[in-house]
């Protein structure tokens, strides 16, 4: 099960990301636009996910997911780490997100990152 480390190893990992605390806790920015957070104690973490997506990802399994209620207006979407299959599953997800914040230029520049499998 992922955790924590995990989250920080693999966010820091993708392109042009920084680590910097808001809110009392750890966020991730990609070219300093939020794509993830650590809330709840670290025991979960909040990613960009559109709204459209979310409610259905929701839906299929929400012993993973769920949407904060200050959240609700926002395209976020939270994810239990203890849910998590594994990093592969942590990667995607992050990698997702980051995908959703980060510049064209980045996006131009790492065109494979983070895609899902057979995209």
């Amino acid at each position: 099960m992922p955790d924590a480390d995990d989250v920080r190893r693999i966010a820091l990992s993708l392109p042009d990301t920084t680590e910097k605390t808001a809110w009392n806790m750890p966020t991730f920015r990609v070219a300093d636009k939020m794509f993830a957070t650590l809330p709840e104690d670290e025991t979960s973490i909040a990613v960009r996910c559109p709204k459209e997506e979310r409610e259905e990802l929701v839906l299929a399994e929400p012993e993973k997911f769920w949407v904060a209620d200050h959240e609700a207006q926002f395209a976020w979407v939270r994810a239990r780490l203890a849910a998590l299959e594994d990093e592969h599953e942590l990667r995607d997800i992050l990698a997702d997100s980051w995908r959703q914040a980060a510049p064209p230029r980045l996006l131009e520049a790492y065109p494979e990152l983070g895609r899902p499998a057979g995209a």
